[in-house]
């Protein structure tokens, strides 16, 4: 039997491949779209569910309607596979105990990509052995949740290792401290907003007379992203509780 499949931002630049893909999959079926601009579609995630059985909600909406979204499958028994971003700590562990409590799954990753998902990978291993390090976040200039799923996700896996080593602490800056940036998970991070930017995310490692720079450029089309979904779309199925990140999907 196919995995049932609601895509909520059916007609956006990721949900509208995503659900494309959905529909060509032997072993998945698209079973309900959410886009309030679409009339043919349904107008929330709630309305959708109760209307259509579905196995799984894949959210690629915006940063000020995903929580309600996944809160809302969860409360119906639906596993989610998140790709908007917008959501902190404390909203993934929310998210975490309301899931085991339904006994379901849920799959959030900053960014769907292989590439993003190796950079994460690689990052995290880095900071094992090096022990200071900022993030970059770049986005479109209408990017309005700041940082990027990708750049927050980044700085609370790193958080996870241990803090970065630091100079002077931000609270001891002279003139600006928000120059600094924001602080999340320990981690300082920078995000610019700028006309041809898509989503790229860079982490500098900085040790005594040297530097490592890893970054994740996305390109100008969602196709990266659309296989990733659907790996998470097959693997949340039997989960309980949250997994973040596509890289621990990866073998």
């Amino acid at each position: 039997m196919p995995i049932r499949v609601c895509v909520a931002g059916v007609t956006g630049w990721t949900g509208r491949p995503v659900a494309d893909a959905v529909q060509a999959a032997a072993d998945l079926e698209l079973v309900a779209g959410v886009s309030r601009s679409d009339p043919g579609s349904f107008s929330s995630v709630a309305d959708a569910l109760d209307a259509a059985a579905a196995d799984v909600l894949v959210d690629y909406t915006h940063a000020s309607a995903v929580k309600a979204n996944v809160l809302a499958a969860l409360e119906r028994g639906v596993n989610v596979v998140v790709g908007s971003s917008g959501l902190s700590a404390g909203d993934y562990a929310e998210i975490d105990a309301r899931a085991r409590a339904r006994g379901v799954g849920v799959i959030a990753a900053g960014n769907f990509s292989l590439t993003a998902a190796v950079l994460l990978r690689a990052a995290t291993d880095a900071a094992r052995h090096l022990a200071a390090w900022e993030i970059v976040d770049y986005a479109s200039a209408g990017k309005t949740d700041a940082p990027s799923g990708t750049a927050r996700e980044l700085a609370e896996r790193l958080g996870e290792i241990r803090p970065p080593a630091g100079g002077v602490p931000v609270d001891r800056t002279v003139g600006s401290p928000e120059a600094r940036g924001a602080t999340i998970a320990g981690t300082q991070v920078h995000s610019l907003r700028l006309p041809s930017f898509v989503v790229s995310t860079e982490i500098v490692f900085a040790a005594e007379g040297e530097r490592l720079s890893i970054r994740h450029d996305a390109g100008e089309t969602p196709a990266p992203y659309v296989a990733g979904t659907l790996l998470a779309v097959r693997s949340v199925v039997g989960r309980v509780g949250l997994t973040r990140g596509l890289d621990r999907l990866l073998g």
